[in-house]
């Protein structure tokens, strides 16, 4: 039984070998691929594509809030070039209702958890865009270090604070809710008051996570709600993340094919070469990606001690809605 056995696997790795070379063949004769995306810092990750494969992956940038709007009118207009999208959860999940997206499951797909595979097989989750106390390892000494999200509205923070708008942006709204929904805090009123005591601080606003770390970087500010991926794009400033009490939260980052892609081969041979473990070794080690290939850490100190959680998206509505409670609560003074 022993030889059967090995006859056995021998025959299966010669068969995902030949279907593997088989899918690089076809891929090669389509010339390229098309990728959409919202990730900044993932050169290092076309090239390398581009240097295994021989031909390129062409990498459209589109920021999260005109990503639907584009994409949609591309696609009915009949003219979408995307081969493969990758995004924040919510937005394939509404690109999959609209009938943008296809079903492929990567045979890459076994090495994520099962939580992170779409039943229908359209979506695989990838990575988790975490959020932090980021602050300036300068002017916050060792002691003072935030221990817990509470700490923010401590009012020796006041003035030194910089974080995304909580009134505009939908990223932010969503983690500063799923605070609450997480159980950060015992009740909702306590969630209330300590916000109110967030914004008793006064802190700067700005339209998204990428400007967070630079005042902080510049010593403008000491600390911020930001990433700690920034760390590493960022080297070497003088940053450092607070390992709070609560674990991190973050939203889900997935990719999926599109319906119909004008290079299907090549659209999957490159979700499988972003699901790989070298590709999920380079999302974390030079973009700082927190990523949900097992074993795989960003080399940020400590942050494979922490738990790193998917919070809720909010739906359009909540957003709406949350948006209005924050805009009465942060209010300039």
């Amino acid at each position: 039984m022993k030889w059967l056995l090995v006859v056995l696997v021998v025959c299966a790795t010669f068969t995902a070998v030949a279907q593997e070379q088989s899918l690089i063949e076809a891929a090669r004769t389509e010339g390229k691929v098309v990728f959409y995306a919202n990730i900044t810092g993932v050169e290092p990750i076309m090239a390398k594509f581009a240097e295994l494969y021989g031909f390129p992956a062409e990498y459209v940038r589109i920021s999260t809030d005109k990503f639907i709007p584009v994409v949609m009118t591309e696609f009915q207009a009949g003219r979408l070039l995307a081969d493969v999208i990758q995004g924040p959860l919510p937005i394939l999940q509404i690109l999959k209702k609209e009938g943008v997206l296809g079903t492929y499951v990567s045979p890459q797909s076994i090495n994520y958890p099962e939580w992170t595979r779409d039943p229908d097989g359209v979506i695989q989750l990838f990575g988790i865009e975490y959020v932090c106390i980021l602050y300036n390892t300068e002017l916050v000494k060792p002691e003072e270090v935030p221990t817990s999200y509470k700490d923010l509205a401590d009012l020796k923070w006041k003035g030194k604070i910089v974080m995304p708008d909580p009134t505009t942006h939908a990223t932010t709204i969503s983690w500063l809710v799923g605070l609450k929904e997480n159980n950060v805090f015992a009740s909702e009123e306590e969630w209330l008051a300590w916000l109110k005591g967030l914004a008793d601080n006064e802190p700067m606003f700005v339209a998204s996570f990428g400007p967070t770390p630079d005042p902080i970087a510049r010593g403008e500010k000491a600390l911020g709600i930001s990433m700690p991926k920034y760390i590493i794009t960022k080297a070497p400033a003088p940053l450092m993340w607070a390992n709070v009490v609560e674990g991190l939260f973050g939203s889900p980052r997935a990719i999926a094919i599109v319906k119909n892609p004008k290079h299907p081969n090549a659209a999957k041979l490159f979700i499988d070469f972003w699901l790989s473990r070298e590709t999920a070794t380079l999302l974390a080690e030079k973009v700082g990606e927190y990523v949900l290939y097992e074993g795989v850490y960003p080399p940020i100190p400590n942050i494979h001690n922490t738990q790193v959680r998917p919070a809720r998206d909010l739906s359009d509505e909540e957003i709406a809605y949350w948006s209005k409670v924050f805009a009465e609560i942060f209010k300039k003074k």
